[in-house]
């Protein structure tokens, strides 16, 4: 039981990781249409600029979904087949959003045509919107409950998880991820578009402030122990100092501060669910720990593997970060050859 509490923290902390570092990719994907002005070729630079700012880490940034669902397989075999049956529908639908934002990541560029770039800063919108709402609906629907029967199977039906609490769990998320993404091109970026971007978080911050208050205090008086109040004062406190900070033009500390707003939203959520990882809906059948877990030899041996490998994969992800830390502007980005820019009207898409 010890082994298996230690894997439901591992599998946290692997969460936190991917909503603190691909939460700021999903906010400047959500930025592409928000954020850029000027006239249409000069929006084009700033999308590129925006583009570049995730460019080398977002890929790296999805390693920490992957290992948090192959952990979860490995060390919760039960929990995988009840979450990822019961979710399939928007757990699908999440991976068909990552899966088109990263194509067009990644051939937005092939094509120098502005129709081409349009196509795929739209295709980056929506990859970004979607897996930002969807997230917080399940796991809202982790720290609410869930329909289970007697063998642990999942009866509750698509339209039973997207019910109010968890609605306004996917708004958090989406406020705290749009927000976390801001603060993280005011970091980045130089310039107009930096300026531009402080501003932008300044109004996202009073508005995560109150989205995230709402629901971390309806999470806290109707599901979570006593002692995450202490976690929910954090993540207030740690969301006017972003308030704070950004004005200041302090952008490392604002970031930092994000982050730490998004690890405690997430241990709001795990700590709200333990000691079950599926819990029952009003009291109904759940899903323990102790249950869920595989044996104690499995465990052992994840173990000796996450302290191996783990610490390998944290120093060359820091390094990348590191290499390409040096602040993007317009003037970096060239004007593609042949890109025709009157086939996209001058508007503020």
């Amino acid at each position: 039981m010890d082994l298996a509490i230690v894997w439901f923290v591992i599998i946290a902390v692997l969460w936190t990781g991917y909503f603190v570092l691909e939460g700021f990719d999903f906010g400047v994907g959500m930025l592409m249409s928000l954020l850029p002005r000027g006239d249409a070729a000069h929006r084009e630079k700033e999308r590129r600029v925006l583009v570049n700012s995730i460019g080398p880490v977002w890929d790296g940034n999805e390693v920490w979904l992957i290992t948090a669902v192959g952990a979860t397989f490995a060390a919760f075999p039960e929990w995988y087949a009840t979450l990822l049956s019961g979710f399939y529908l928007p757990l699908l639908a999440i991976l068909v959003a990552l899966i088109v934002r990263g194509v067009a990541f990644e051939y937005r560029g092939k094509i120098s045509d502005a129709v081409w770039a349009r196509r795929c800063d739209i295709a980056i919108q929506v990859g970004s919107w979607a897996p930002a709402i969807l997230w917080g609906v399940l796991f809202a629907n982790l720290v609410r409950g869930v329909q289970l029967d007697d063998a642990h199977q999942y009866v509750g039906g698509l339209a039973a998880l997207f019910n109010p609490f968890a609605l306004l769990g996917g708004l958090t998320t989406l406020v705290l991820f749009l927000l976390h993404g801001t603060v993280f091109v005011a970091l980045k970026t130089d310039g107009a578009i930096r300026a531009r971007a402080r501003r932008f978080a300044g109004v996202l911050t009073v508005v995560a402030l109150a989205v995230a208050g709402v629901w971390a205090g309806w999470t806290q008086t109707a599901f979570a122990p006593a002692w995450t109040w202490a976690v929910v004062i954090v993540g207030g406190l740690a969301l006017i100092g972003v308030l704070r900070t950004n004005r200041a033009g302090r952008e490392g500390y604002a970031f930092g501060l994000s982050a730490v707003t998004i690890i405690a939203a997430v241990v709001l959520m795990f700590g709200s669910m333990f000691p079950d990882v599926l819990p029952g809906l009003d009291g109904g059948s759940a899903l323990s720990i102790a249950e869920a877990a595989s044996t104690p030899y499995t465990l052992t041996i994840l173990t000796w593997v996450a302290v191996v490998l783990t610490p390998l994969v944290i120093l060359y992800q820091g390094w990348t970060y590191w290499v390409f830390r040096r602040r993007l502007t317009v003037d970096h980005i060239p004007a593609p050859a042949g890109l025709t820019w009157k086939k996209i009207k001058d508007s503020a898409f």
